[in-house]
């Protein structure tokens, strides 16, 4: 995935800590958000550390890295290319383990579960959108959004029918009989979102989802991810290298030397 972002601005940035929470309002056209007095947060990560080991010896990408993510709130990373922002979103989705520390999403502690109940909890409280769409490409736009709902053992025609619904929600109506090939590059990614969302996740991670966009129709995608974040009360966290589309969000944070810090 290409994580590539804007440089780093020092100045009026603090750490994020986990007992804080934001609502930023709608200053330079960002979201307003409701939170409850006492409410749990849906994402709690707490001394997160994240290591590999390398020929030249271990890289640490995080170390005590802690901070909340409340229900509701549309909070996107931004950060350097190699700043662990991707790696981050998959630690959130249990799709990597840390290798330290406790990341609580959605009442789960996803760093302890085995790799059969990880894949559960992804396809029943997640939802995906990656720079690259990643559809099959011998199989329709209905029948990839479908995909999720079958893994689930939903039955083809119900699939098929939940799927028209989420093709008509992204404007792709009549669009569902065509293969991804048939396909502009916009429409593969609405295609995408609407299987990332076709089983009803209580989160959206987003990596970069306009990133292969010109800017005319990633202003149509995000517009989109916004409209969908609100009317199906999603929790969503977005990276990408846009500041413009950022600044839309509840709130930015920048990961950097392996610590997040709001913008």
């Amino acid at each position: 995935m290409t994580q590539s972002s804007p440089a780093a601005a020092d100045q009026g940035t603090r750490t994020v800590r986990d007992s804080e929470v934001w609502a930023e309002g709608d200053s330079q056209g960002s979201q307003t958000v409701n939170l409850q007095a006492g409410q749990a947060p849906i994402i709690q990560v707490q001394n997160l550390e994240k290591t590999y080991s390398t020929a030249r010896g271990p890289l640490t990408l995080f170390q005590g890295l802690s901070f909340e993510v409340q229900a509701g709130e549309m909070v996107a990373i931004v950060g350097q290319s190699g700043a662990g922002k991707t790696t981050l979103l998959h630690i959130l989705g249990a799709l990597d383990a840390p290798t330290a520390g406790a990341v609580c999403c959605v009442s789960t502690n996803v760093a302890q579960l085995s790799p059969h109940d990880a894949a559960a909890f992804r396809n029943r409280e997640i939802g995906y959108v990656w720079q690259f769409h990643y559809l099959l490409p011998e199989f329709t736009a209905m029948e990839n959004v479908a995909m999720p709902l079958m893994a689930r053992g939903v039955r083809k025609p119900e699939a098929l029918r939940v799927a028209a619904n989420w093709l008509k929600e992204v404007g792709l109506e009549d669009r569902g009989e065509h293969r991804p090939g048939e396909l502009s590059g916009g429409e593969q990614q609405r295609v995408a979102l609407a299987r990332a969302l076709v089983n009803k996740p209580r989160l959206l991670l987003a990596d970069e989802p306009t990133g292969d966009l010109d800017q005319i129709t990633a202003n149509h995608v995000f517009e989109m991810v916004e409209r969908l974040h609100q009317s199906h009360h999603l929790t969503s966290i977005l990276v990408t290298h846009n500041l413009d589309l950022a600044a839309r969000c509840t709130r930015v944070l920048r990961l950097e030397s392996g610590r997040l810090a709001a913008l």
